[in-house]
C-alpha cells in the first residue's frame, strides 16, 4: 500500500499543524457524495485508531483508515497555488471517471 505526498504538500501540511498548535498529521479519507460516487476528506488527527494505517513523506504523517485504504492506494496529495487559489490535488490512479466540478470521483 502507497500514499504519498509531494514536497509542497508536506510543506503546507506542516504550516497547517502548526498553526493549529498541535495535530500527529492529517487523515486522508473518502465519503460517498457528488455526482460520480465518492470525495477526498482531509482532517486533522491528534491520536491513530487501531484500524489506521499511517504514511510518511517529508516528516509528515498521512494517516489512512483500512477501510478507504483500497480507493486510495497509490494515491499522491499535491498542493498547487494557481492565482489567487491555493489547494490539495489528487493525483489517484484508481479514478476512472470525475464529475464535471471536480468535486466527486468514480472508481
Amino acid at each position: 500500500m502507497s500514499i504519498s505526498v509531494t514536497e509542497s504538500a508536506a510543506q503546507q501540511i506542516q504550516r497547517q499543524l502548526t498553526k493549529r498548535g498541535s495535530g500527529l498529521g492529517l487523515r486522508l479519507g473518502v465519503k460517498k457524495s457528488g455526482c460520480s460516487g465518492y470525495a477526498y476528506v482531509l482532517d486533522y488527527v491528534d491520536e491513530v485508531a487501531a484500524n489506521d494505517q499511517v504514511f510518511e513523506n517529508f516528516d509528515v504523517k498521512i494517516i489512512v483508515n483500512n477501510d478507504d485504504l483500497s480507493l486510495l492506494n497509490g494515491i499522491e496529495i499535491d498542493y498547487k497555488k494557481e492565482g489567487l487559489n491555493a489547494a490539495f490535488k489528487f493525483n489517484n490512479p484508481n479514478v476512472k471517471g470525475m464529475c464535471g466540478c471536480g468535486e466527486s470521483f468514480a472508481v
